[in-house]
Order: C-alpha cells, then sequence, then structure tokens
C-alpha cells in the first residue's frame, strides 16, 4: 500500500509505502505528525530521500527521532543538505549531523531493508543528488519527471546533459506507476511520452 503525504512546503509528496506491519518513507517536506497518522504504528525502515531541496528533506531529523529509521541517499545529498543556498531554503534550513544517513553505493543497486528490496539508481538534471527509487514497478522520482513537466535544470547542479540521460534511463525503465515529488501519480505509458517530448524539446 503507497499513501501520500501532500506537504505545506511547496506542495510536495512525501510516500508512505507499507507491507503488513512495516513500512519506509520517501522524502521528507510534511510535517511529521501528519506523517506519523499515516504510519498507525508501523515499524518505519528507512527513509529516502530523492534529492536535496529543502522541499523534500527539511523535517527528515524529525523523521529520524520520531521513527528511528536510518536515511538512505545519495551522498551527494550533503552538499545541498549543508547548504541553504543550495537546497534553496535561504538559509532556512541545513544540517550538519548525518550520522543517521546511510549513502547508496554506485550509481545503481538494491537497497536492502529487513522486510523491503528497493531498486535504485542515481540520476541526475534537476540536481547532483537525484535518485530513482523502485519497489516493485511503483517508482519514486523526486522532481526529475513532474506531472507533464520536467524538473528545473537552472538551479544548482542542474544540468541539461544529465536531465537527457536521466530521461532516457526512465523511458527505458520498466515500471508501472510514477510517483513523483510534486502532483498525482501517472502511469508509464503517459510518462514515456512525457520524457519524448522534453526529450525533443531539449535537443532542439
Amino acid at each position: 500500500m503507497i499513501e501520500r503525504v501532500v506537504s505545506d512546503l511547496i506542495s510536495s509528496n512525501v510516500f508512505v509505502v507499507s507491507e503488513g506491519d512495516f513500512c519506509f518513507i520517501v522524502d521528507a517536506g510534511a510535517k511529521v505528525e501528519e506523517v506519523a497518522k499515516v504510519v498507525a504504528g508501523r515499524k518505519v525502515e528507512g527513509i529516502l530521500l530523492t534529492h536535496g531541496h529543502y522541499d523534500h528533506c527539511a523535517r527528515v531529523l524529525d523523521y529520524v527521532k520520531r521513527f528511528g529509521a536510518k536515511v538512505y541517499a545519495s551522498e551527494k545529498i550533503e552538499e545541498y543538505l549543508r547548504d541553504g543556498q543550495y537546497n534553496y531554503s535561504e538559509g532556512k534550513f541545513s544540517i550538519s549531523d548525518f550520522s543517521a544517513f546511510e549513502y547508496l553505493k554506485g550509481d545503481e543497486g538494491v537497497l536492502e531493508l529487513p522486510h523491503f528490496e528497493i531498486e535504485y539508481k542515481q540520476l541526475g538534471g534537476h540536481s547532483k543528488s537525484d535518485v530513482m527509487f523502485d519497489f516493485k514497478g511503483d517508482l519514486f522520482v523526486g522532481d526529475v519527471l513532474i506531472g507533464r513537466d520536467m524538473g528545473r535544470i537552472d538551479l544548482y547542479g542542474g544540468s541539461k546533459e544529465e536531465m537527457c540521460k536521466s530521461l532516457e534511463v526512465l523511458r527505458k525503465h520498466e515500471y508501472i506507476t510514477m510517483h513523483s515529488g510534486h502532483g498525482d501519480d501517472n502511469d508509464k505509458v503517459t510518462q514515456d511520452k512525457v520524457a519524448f517530448l522534453w526529450l525533443r524539446f531539449i535537443n532542439r
């Protein structure tokens, strides 16, 4: 079961993915009390971050404290979380304690939690810290692709070339449902068309 909590930070999404008495959380922008209602007493086995912008990470240490779980992300995320300019919080949010963080190894692999195996691949384009996570065909992509829109490439660490690579990865990857960092879910057929159109646009 996947449940979505929409945050008060640019309406970013937080996802709670659960099976039985266990769950993991994707991104950390929503207030911890709202997420706790959805967790509903389940054991949180991990907090996964799709990238380092504040609307997706600002409350991550609140989650760590409340749920006692580790944080899994690209090692490149640390640069963003240490600096309120890079994470676009206008200096209002930064982290200096990364003791709860475990960085994903290699460009791609499988994150093995006690009750979940989650495929990941490090991307780019929207930020240097972009990661996609795939759990049984549910694909979490952060802000690389947001509904009919491509993520911004004019922010710190953004890159036209890396975005092109990421969109190609998304087109080739087999999944059922795409869960983006903002807005509603979409199916692969729809998002393949969106990715194709954005590739044509930025390569024109």
